[in-house]
């Protein structure tokens, strides 16, 4: 009976997180603009993806961003989460405390306080304070996802690589990093998702008519100029993360058997 009502539950669950994204993918197929009614089956709007150069403009700043903050955020995040293993038991968790603020804070909150910050430097806003924006909340989940790794390292393979004539930082690149490549690629996927993802900390630290998909959706919803091929975008979108997904955990299970074997 218990395990009944569990299965109802989680198929409640499951229904409410994916009833969207199908939504979504019905609408990306749909012939009406209104997207009221589905009238017809077509690939239009995949194709008008590539017709309107605002919302065509609107991705290609939204793949940028995406793709230079989660590699800096990345990089970044990964020789920090190497640095913060190796500090004693009290200051690794005050420095935990540190990360974990960014991820706690609401957005609005976040968003804020770095529209306050970048106004104290000397550059404009636009694509470089968004870009900074995004790596500064991309950070924090690279570290998160790195740490778990190199904590079940044995602690004696940075001292091994040491004795066997590597420098301090050969040491790091050769021996530590292939050891948790599978963590750092995990974190990079996190921090991509949340970087093309983003809104709120995009919309605060934004300008000169800079934009990415999120705020092109914002600024046309209810208007006449909202294009349906975002529906295609999107769709397109959840489908790549979903198969990048499989192909990461399919890759990492035979990783994983090859090094019990």
């Amino acid at each position: 009976m218990k395990n009944n009502i569990l299965k109802v539950f989680t198929g409640l669950a499951y229904s409410i997180i994916y009833f969207p994204i199908l939504v979504i993918g019905l609408l990306s197929f749909n012939k009406s603009v209104k997207g009221y009614s589905f009238t017809g089956f077509t690939f239009n709007w995949y194709v008008e993806i590539f017709r309107d150069d605002r919302l065509l403009e609107a991705i290609t700043n939204t793949l940028l961003i995406a793709f230079l903050s989660t590699i800096i955020a990345t990089i970044i995040g990964t020789f920090t989460a190497i640095g913060i293993n190796n500090l004693s038991k009290s200051s690794k968790f005050k420095m935990m405390i540190i990360n974990n603020l960014p991820i706690i804070n609401p957005d609005i909150v976040t968003g804020i306080s770095l529209m306050l910050v970048l106004s104290l430097l000397p550059i404009s806003f636009g694509m470089n304070t968004m870009l900074l924006a995004h790596i500064f909340f991309s950070i924090p989940f690279v570290i998160l996802t790195v740490l778990p790794k190199l904590k079940r390292l044995d602690k004696n393979l940075y001292d091994a690589a040491l004795d066997l004539g590597c420098t301090r930082l050969q040491a790091i690149y050769k021996v530590i990093i292939p050891a948790i490549k599978s963590s750092i690629i995990a974190g990079a996927l996190i921090a991509f998702t949340m970087s093309i993802d983003d809104f709120v900390i995009s919309y605060f630290t934004t300008g000169n008519g800079f934009q990415n998909v999120s705020l092109w959706i914002y600024s046309r919803l209810g208007r006449r100029s909202f294009n349906p091929a975002v529906y295609s975008y999107n769709t397109l979108i959840v489908f790549i993360t979903i198969t990048g997904l499989i192909v990461f955990n399919k890759v990492n299970n035979k990783r994983s058997l090859k090094e019990i074997k």
